[in-house]
């Protein structure tokens, strides 16, 4: 008993858009956006999470919000091992003061490079982990939505992030077959900004574009047209507007974006083993990730690959619970490194 309470390993999903920590034996405790307020020009840092993403577009000349990760990467070494000590620390608020440092499972897209992969193990060992070990994202989500992946069963999971999209085939514990690409949802709301500012004139920021994208963006053309009102900058006068926009233009909008997804999708398929492909014609594909919440995304990739198509059951959470559960098998990884990542389980 005393190993077990001083010992207190995490699982971390370090995504794009949030940072998930999950306690082994409580779940996951922390979900904050990854996003950083540092003042310029005393390189202190200001605020971390909810509070530095309620600071985008509202800061004044010396604060600069960061989003150190870009694309599931690293982009900012210091201010994301910064941000890992902080979610660290608070996710390890009743920890006694005689435990010893975490061992950190922490989880990395499948397409990553060596360099990428080594610089997040060393920042999750700067923010205090003992020891840090790679699981691939698409790997992590599939334990957290229950598949099988360690039985001689094909099972399929698209992860739609925040920065990439991870659509994997798994069996015995490893990839088979993976493709991992930089488009998901802030290339959605991207896209949804570019398409008010070409169509209306009207600039409007990163917060705006998700609430339009969470309250009617689609991926395939709306079943009702809902309407929504929202307010920028008049490019032409420069003053503020509001204008309304209906669920049809938004839904255009992310097509592109919708495409993409789907030809990762269907890429994936036409590399899997004839075997694979059969079981997964049977126990159909699952969607995970925020990405996965999008209206009608599930039927779209349906009626594109002909399979049935689910969304996990905790969708958002998925890759920290599988990262957390996969705490309980750190010898697979630890044996076989990177063996979820770089699909080396034969």
């Amino acid at each position: 008993m005393g190993r077990f309470s001083l010992s207190q390993d995490l699982g971390i999903d370090l995504g794009t858009a949030n940072t998930l920590v999950f306690v082994k034996g409580k779940g996951v405790v922390v979900r904050e956006p990854s996003v950083v307020a540092k003042n310029t020009a005393t390189g202190d840092i200001e605020a971390v999470g909810s509070s530095a993403r309620n600071m985008i577009g509202r800061t004044p000349g010396n604060i600069s919000v960061i989003r150190p990760m870009k694309d599931g990467v690293i982009a900012d070494y210091d201010t994301t091992a910064v941000m890992m000590k902080y979610y660290i620390k608070k996710a390890q608020k009743t920890r006694s003061a005689f435990a010893r440092k975490p061992n950190v499972m922490v989880c990395v897209p499948s397409g990553i490079t060596m360099v990428e992969e080594r610089a997040v193990i060393d920042a999750t060992k700067q923010a205090g982990a003992k020891d840090a070990f790679p699981i691939a994202e698409p790997f992590a989500a599939a334990i957290g939505a229950g598949l099988p992946v360690w039985e001689p069963t094909g099972s399929m999971i698209v992860d739609i992030g925040g920065g990439t999209t991870e659509v994997a085939i798994i069996s015995l514990g490893g990839i088979v077959t993976s493709q991992s690409i930089r488009t998901a949802g802030d290339d959605m709301d991207d896209a949804i900004i570019q398409y008010i500012r070409k169509q209306y004139n009207l600039m409007i920021g990163e917060r705006s574009a998700e609430s339009i994208k969470m309250d009617i963006g689609s991926a395939g053309r709306p079943s009702d047209t809902e309407e929504m009102d929202i307010r920028g900058r008049d490019l032409l006068t420069g003053l503020p507007k509001t204008i309304t926009i209906t669920s049809d233009e938004i839904s255009l909008s992310l097509q592109d974006t919708v495409s993409s997804i789907v030809e990762a999708v269907k890429n994936t398929l036409e590399k899997t083993p004839p075997e694979l492909a059969a079981d997964i014609m049977d126990r159909g594909i699952v969607l995970s990730g925020g990405g996965a919440l999008l209206k009608g995304l599930d039927d779209v990739i349906s009626e594109e690959t002909k399979m049935p198509v689910f969304v996990a059951e905790e969708p958002l959470d998925s890759v920290a619970i599988g990262t957390g559960k996969a705490l309980e098998y750190i010898h697979h990884f630890t044996s076989q490194p990177n063996v979820s990542s770089r699909s080396s389980m034969k």
